[in-house]
């Protein structure tokens, strides 16, 4: 009688391990647990700890309620501007409500990723190559508002969306660097037209004063006479005024006699 009862005890003991092995779930910090009883909703979600499900009858879905980063695979599209690109992205995304996370929607996360890759799509052809280029924080902020009104009926919200790369085509690319050159040659142009011009009104200043004062143009020769003289290997050839020389002749005193003759 004894043994037959120490049996039945331990048959009790192991059935009850193997039931409390069954039901017991262990849900993290970061996660939710909701409990479906015979495919319904059952009780409210079940936080992080030590949870006691029925086994064979109740099931438990736990849901991961930390921020997801989910890479968007390049998509190929045609902007407004008729430019073919190849555009990736990375979303960041997280679960606010478990429940509807379960039973609103499939998979979230395949939901998520698809939604990620037409809105990318849709906002790559309503958008210019220069807007792209130079205007990426305008975009994230449309495809996180194309992309949170739809995932905010699946308990998710979309925290951000970043543009990763765009690819432009090779020829795409010559173009680009030849405009590019043509637009720094061009201001080059420019800067030195200008240059010219203001070097001209100088000159044009600097000759009516010379034509008022004429020692000035007598000092700006001896100037240049200097600077061409510090050169070496170089040969001047000074001109003088025929007033000069005329000068010169008339200070001179003239000889006289058979000599000044022979001369």
């Amino acid at each position: 009688m004894v043994q037959e009862l120490l049996t039945a005890l331990a048959i009790t003991g192991v059935a009850g391990l193997l039931y409390l092995a069954a039901a017991a779930r262990v849900v993290r910090q970061y996660e939710r647990g909701v409990v479906l009883r015979f495919g319904r909703l059952r009780g409210q979600v079940r936080g992080p700890g030590f949870a006691m499900i029925i086994p064979v009858v109740d099931s438990m879905h736990k849901v991961n309620m930390q921020i997801v980063t989910m890479p968007v695979p390049a998509q190929d599209g045609i902007t407004r501007d008729n430019v073919t690109v190849r555009v990736d992205a990375v979303i960041y995304f997280k679960v606010v409500d478990p429940v509807d996370a379960i039973i609103r929607v499939e998979d979230y996360r395949f939901a998520v990723s698809q939604m990620a890759q037409t809105s990318l799509r849709s906002i790559l052809g309503k958008s210019d190559l220069d807007e792209l280029l130079s205007n990426r924080e305008k975009l994230n902020q449309g495809l996180e508002l194309m992309m949170d009104s739809p995932a905010v009926e699946w308990g998710v919200t979309i925290d951000r969306v970043e543009i990763k790369d765009v690819s432009l085509p090779e020829t795409m690319k010559r173009s680009m660097a030849r405009q590019a050159e043509a637009d720094r040659e061009r201001r080059a142009r420019i800067i030195n037209a200008d240059a010219e011009l203001q070097a001209s009104k100088k000159l044009a200043e600097a000759a009516a004063v010379m034509s008022d004062q004429p020692a000035a143009l007598q000092l700006r020769l001896l100037q240049t006479v200097v600077a061409v003289a510090a050169e070496k290997n170089s040969t001047l050839v000074l001109p003088f005024p025929v007033e000069l020389l005329r000068f010169l002749e008339r200070a001179t005193p003239q000889q006289s006699g058979p000599l000044a003759h022979h001369v």
